[in-house]
């Protein structure tokens, strides 16, 4: 069926195994991304003929699972293995699979930490006492970039009844780690919205070979396996959500480091107690990583298959890495966040948004930690974490459907 010829029994043992939270084990090194993602997708597929390993959930609640022979869940569910016909094992190899189930995870992940970054900053904002006027929206309308009219647009909704917003300051400007975070957050917004429409192509596409042509009574061999367009995507991506954490990291140096009335390392009495300097100092070292792992593997391409495949994508290496990045990003921005509530603790006038909170007085605050006992820290930190590295119901409140990016 279809213009991969392979059996509807397979195609259904796959819907059922993923129905019942039967998951192969797959490793993530072996693909070169070009003729499929042929070593991952072999482990991948050695479950559907009853052979390896996989992991079942046990406990739904606790989202527990346990490893067991494919032999013995196929057993114990009266399911006999698939019997591959001709061409079906081309099919299941020779895709660009195991890159696009990284990319669309990485895309649902890199909206909310778009999100998130606007909310975290905008707390940096008030922390650090900014000014408003660089996300006006006439500033934004004369270059109006999609994801800079968006982020602007986040910040003046979050920011919106602020007192500290707008009393008297006496800085003419602010650094650019604040002043341009709509021109910088917002450059991520657009390379997230163009990396979500390769990958909605790419998951509705065919992408193994040869491709099967019923009506024109043709099979016809190419290069739909390759997988460079996702590589580069991948690439650019991970680019994109590492300027997230390279700017927020500056932030949160600016806000420890004694400026605009607050002490430094955000604690009261400085000396041996150091305060939040070491948040920063691990932050740094995140955002090096990150430089990193940033080199692109979609300009890499080693000669295999005796020459046949003389050019790959390397996009399995581009999507692993693409991962590790995004998890970076999410530690630097929460540290941001702490060190951004632990400021805002030092100042006299409290944003309206979070007025009725009960925040601990800064001449109380001694441990830098302090503030995380207050009822709106605990909160806070409790949505964020919960949608960013769970995406349980926490994140129906947090990240509501018009957000998006």
């Amino acid at each position: 069926y279809g213009r991969s010829g392979v059996q509807l029994v397979t195609v259904e043992r796959l819907v059922d195994m993923y129905n019942n939270r039967i998951l192969p084990i797959i490793y993530q090194q072996g693909s070169l991304g070009a003729s499929g993602d042929l070593a991952p997708l072999a482990h991948m597929s050695l479950s559907l003929l009853g052979e390896g390993k996989v992991d079942v959930l046990e406990n739904p609640n606790k989202s527990i699972y346990k490893r067991k022979k494919a032999s013995k869940v196929f057993s114990d569910l009266d399911w006999n293995a698939i019997k591959l016909q001709s061409k079906e094992g081309l099919a299941l190899l020779n895709g660009t699979q195991f890159m696009s189930s990284y990319g669309v995870w990485s895309l649902i992940k890199a909206k909310k930490l778009s999100y998130l970054a606007d909310l975290i900053s905008s707390i940096s904002i008030e922390a650090f006492d900014c000014r408003n006027e660089f996300y006006d929206k006439l500033i934004q309308k004369v270059r109006p970039h999609k994801g800079q009219l968006k982020t602007a647009n986040n910040i003046e909704d979050f920011l919106k009844g602020s007192e500290i917003r707008n009393k008297r300051k006496e800085h003419v400007q602010d650094p650019y780690s604040f002043r341009c975070i709509p021109q910088v957050h917002g450059a991520t917004k657009d390379v997230i919205s163009h990396v979500e429409q390769v990958f909605n192509t790419e998951i509705n596409s065919v992408t193994d070979n040869p491709n099967i042509f019923i009506n024109e009574d043709k099979i016809i061999s190419g290069g739909n396996f390759h997988g460079q367009i996702l590589s580069m995507s991948m690439d650019y991506l991970a680019i994109a959500l590492a300027e997230l954490a390279s700017i927020s990291e500056r932030r949160t140096y600016k806000l420890i480091s004694g400026e605009r009335d607050l002490p430094p390392f955000l604690i009261k009495d400085p000396g041996l107690n150091s305060g939040m300097m070491i948040t920063q100092y691990t932050a740094a070292s995140i955002v090096s990583q990150n430089k990193q792992l940033c080199t692109p593997a979609s300009v890499d391409s080693i000669v295999s298959s005796n020459g046949q495949e003389d050019h790959v994508s390397m996009g399995a290496n581009a999507a692993t890495k693409l991962y590790t990045v995004i998890n970076n990003v999410e530690k630097v921005l929460a540290i941001e966040l702490l060190n951004a509530i632990q400021a805002l603790s030092f100042r006299k006038d409290v944003p309206l948004a979070i007025a009725e909170a009960e925040i601990a007085p800064a001449n109380e605050l001694k441990n830098p930690l302090d503030i995380l006992l207050s009822k709106i820290i605990l909160n806070l930190l409790l949505s964020i974490f919960s949608g960013l590295s769970f995406f349980n119901v926490w994140s129906a409140a947090i990240f509501p459907s018009s957000v998006g990016s």
